[in-house]
């Protein structure tokens, strides 16, 4: 690829994510010129929607909730699945986490939270890996706005469960889409999250962080 962090630069401002004041991400204010971008740099179409260039309603809820209570995350190995622009990650250090990793398989994402890790002064590991099946490493798992799909909801939820079975606090933090599981799912927090009309069809979204159960 070309150089990532200047195409991400390029094309993004640095502005702070709703309801968290204290980080600063490379953002997109709108998704159709930043796709179109993103087609134009890889010289290719139908690109996967560039769902890095936004804090999307369950990291913002999650990032507020770390930020409010490190206690939760101080000291653990945490890891964030499918984590976009990398903000719950990056909240999970600066909260102290002993570890952080955040999992995306689209590149640009991965540079992203890289660039936002390196904006925000912490360190999180960027896998650029599809890590579904990967044998429980980690103390805390964090998946935002995960279950928008039927595909990817079957697929990566019984993964889920089998790192909560092996030990690990896994949390989903859904703003009501479709595909989220009706049950096995302890509610931790409900956050109200302000989102824009150009992602989503309201103005704000409430967010519920759950801990999602063994089997």
């Amino acid at each position: 690829m070309k150089d990532a962090a200047d195409f991400l630069r390029a094309n993004t401002a640095i502005a702070p994510a709703p309801l968290v004041p204290e980080l600063r991400l490379h953002l997109a204010t709108e998704i159709t010129p930043i796709w179109q971008a993103t087609e134009a740099w890889l010289e290719r179409e139908g690109v996967a929607p560039p769902f890095w260039a936004f804090a999307w309603p369950g990291s913002v809820a999650v990032a507020r909730m770390l930020l409010d209570r490190p206690e939760l995350v101080r000291g653990k190995r945490v890891l964030d699945f499918a984590a976009g622009c990398g903000l719950a990650a990056i909240a999970a250090a600066r909260a102290g986490a002993a570890s952080v990793e955040a999992a995306e398989i689209d590149p640009l994402a991965v540079a992203a939270i890289r660039l936002n890790a390196e904006l925000n002064g912490v360190e999180v590991v960027a896998l650029a890996e599809d890590v579904v099946g990967t044998p429980c490493r980690w103390d805390r798992v964090i998946a935002g706005d995960v279950c928008y799909e039927a595909p990817m909801a079957r697929r990566i939820l019984p993964w889920l469960r089998g790192l909560a079975a092996a030990g690990a606090e896994v949390w989903l933090a859904d703003p009501g889409r479709a595909y989220v599981p009706g049950e096995g799912l302890e509610t931790l927090a409900r956050v109200a999250v302000p989102v824009t009309r150009e992602l989503e069809d309201r103005d704000v979204r409430e967010v519920t962080v759950s801990r999602l159960l063994p089997p």
